[in-house]
């Protein structure tokens, strides 16, 4: 396997937490290639911290934008135009490459992320929470992934254990069921890596 897009349902779903985990998992390098608010740090720092990998694993972000929101809305406050040839996929693999928010974030007024997504050609794993609203949203990212060709590679969950939930996506959205990871305390590398191995199967 030569990489996954990790994206998510939502912001703040746990898709970074995820991802640290994931790249871990497969000894492989992290990009994150837009950043969008930089006031608690980026989302390559916390993976760089949860991950436990080589400083070198951790690739720069393509742009690094100030403000927390959208990124083709914290690219005009900054000043900045997105030139895509600078979002072409690193080389090394395996790659883990986190997307800005949901499916559907706008990069430009006219590109979104998904566009992205099926320009690099990786399977994609959703992140989704096990809370209230998951069913809608996640079906939503499947249908979107899928209708621009994007293989998707599973849906893994984020939360306390919701059965149902869980089993009425992926079956309604004929998706393989990856797994779940609680929300951990401590959130570090050690038991980050141990809630990975027991609840996650690629």
């Amino acid at each position: 396997m030569s990489g996954f897009i990790v994206t998510g349902t939502d912001t703040d779903v746990g898709k970074t937490v995820f991802a640290a985990a994931l790249t871990a998992h497969l000894d492989g390098w992290y990009w994150k290639p837009v950043q969008a608010g930089l006031d608690d740090g980026s989302d390559a720092q916390r993976v760089a911290r949860l991950s436990g990998l080589a400083p070198d694993r951790i690739l720069p972000e393509a742009y690094r934008l100030t403000t927390p929101c959208s990124p083709h809305r914290a690219a005009a406050i900054d000043g900045v135009e997105l030139d895509f040839d600078r979002l072409a996929l690193p080389e090394p693999r395996p790659l883990v490459v986190e997307g800005a928010g949901g499916v559907l974030v706008p990069l430009t007024d006219s590109v979104l992320m998904v566009d992205l997504f099926a320009d690099w050609g990786l399977p994609a794993i959703i992140v989704a929470r096990t809370t209230l609203g998951t069913i809608n949203h996640t079906l939503l990212s499947i249908e979107a992934l899928r209708a621009r060709g994007i293989t998707i590679w599973g849906v893994a969950f984020v939360g306390e254990g919701n059965a149902d939930s869980e089993q009425t996506i992926c079956r309604i959205g004929k998706v393989r069921h990856l797994g779940r990871l609680p929300v951990l305390d401590p959130l570090e590398p050690a038991t980050l890596a141990r809630a990975f191995a027991a609840g996650i199967s690629l």
